[in-house]
C-alpha cells in the first residue's frame, strides 16, 4: 500500500522532505575568502590532479583529536571556504551528521553537479553572487543530507533512523503529522510492525523512544512556531496536545520558560 505521506518522483517515501521544510541555512559570506579551518565549516578543495574534494564538518560535532580530518591536505588549494549555520527543527538532520564528511567529488556527480556552480560564483563575482552563494549553499547542503542518508555509516541518531525502510515510515508520519492522536500502537502499525519489534528497532537506531521522539519533536516545532509569532493556543492545536494548560506544562518542563514568554521575546 502506498504511503499516504510525501512521496518523490519515483513514488517512494520521501525522508527528507518534510525537515527540510524547517531547515534554514545560514551563511556567513560569499565564499571568496571564507573564515579559516578552524571556523570553517564547508570546505571545496582541488589536488593537483584537478580532482576535487568537498568537506563539511559541522562546528557542534567537532573534537580537537578530528580536526586534522578538516583541514586541507598540504597538497590542495582551498577553492571555496565558508562557515555555515543551521537553524529550525530541521537542524536535527545536520546535528546527525557524521563529525565529518569528506568526498571525493569524481565519486558523486550529482553532488558534484551542484559544486561546480558555487565554485563559479567565487572564483568568477558577478551581481547578485552573494544571493546565488547563499541559494547554492541550501542545495549543497541537502545534497550532503542525502549523500549521507544514502551512504554514509551512521551508528545511531535521526539518519540511523531514516535509513531503515520500516522506522523510516513511523519517522516520517511523525514528521509530517505532529497533531496526530499517535500512540505506540499507531506507529508500529505505520512501520509494519509488533509493538514490541517497533519500539525495540526505533531506541537501537535512534537511541530515544518513539514517544520521547514524538514528544520533543512536537515541543520542537512549537517553539519555532511561538518564535514566529503564533498564537500559543494555535500552536497547541497544530503540535497535537488535548488544552492549551497540558502544552504549557510540557514546554516550561522541556524549555524552563512557558510559551508565552518566548511568544513576547520573539
Amino acid at each position: 500500500m502506498q504511503s499516504p505521506y510525501r512521496t518523490n518522483f519515483n513514488g517512494r517515501l520521501d525522508r527528507l522532505s518534510s525537515l527540510i521544510d524547517r531547515l534554514r541555512v545560514h551563511v556567513s559570506d560569499n565564499g571568496s575568502s571564507g573564515p579559516d579551518v578552524e571556523c570553517a565549516t564547508l570546505w571545496i578543495c582541488k589536488d593537483p590532479a584537478q580532482d576535487l574534494r568537498l568537506i563539511l564538518s559541522p562546528a557542534n560535532k567537532r573534537v580537537s583529536s578530528g580536526l586534522d580530518k578538516v583541514r586541507p591536505r598540504a597538497d590542495e588549494s582551498v577553492l571555496v571556504s565558508t562557515q555555515i549555520e543551521i537553524s529550525g527543527v530541521g537542524k536535527r538532520l545536520f546535528t546527525a551528521l557524521p563529525v565529518c564528511l569528506s568526498i571525493d567529488l569524481a565519486e558523486d556527480p550529482s553532488l558534484s553537479s551542484v559544486v561546480m556552480p558555487l565554485i563559479e560564483e567565487v572564483m568568477r563575482p558577478r551581481c547578485g553572487g552573494q544571493a546565488v552563494f547563499q541559494r547554492l549553499c541550501e542545495v549543497v547542503v541537502i545534497r550532503l543530507l542525502r549523500h549521507a542518508l544514502e551512504g554514509e555509516r551512521v551508528d545511531t541518531g535521526l539518519l540511523n533512523g531514516l535509513s531503515d525502510s520500516r522506522v523510516a515510515q513511523a519517522l516520517v508520519a511523525i514528521h509530517e503529522a505532529p497533531g496526530e492522536n499517535w500512540t505506540l500502537e499507531r506507529l508500529a502499525e505505520v512501520a509494519g510492525m509488533s509493538r514490541t519489534q517497533f519500539a525495540v528497532t526505533f531506541k537501537d537506531l535512534i537511541g530515544s523512544t518513539p514517544m520521547m521522539y514524538l514528544s520533543n519533536w512536537r515541543l520542537d516545532i512549537a517553539r519555532d512556531e511561538l518564535a514566529a509569532g503564533r498564537q500559543v493556543k494555535s500552536v497547541a492545536n497544530m503540535c497535537g496536545f488535548s488544552s492549551a494548560a497540558s502544552f504549557s506544562r510540557a514546554f516550561a518542563k522541556r524549555y524552563g520558560a512557558p510559551p508565552r514568554r518566548v511568544r513576547q521575546i520573539s
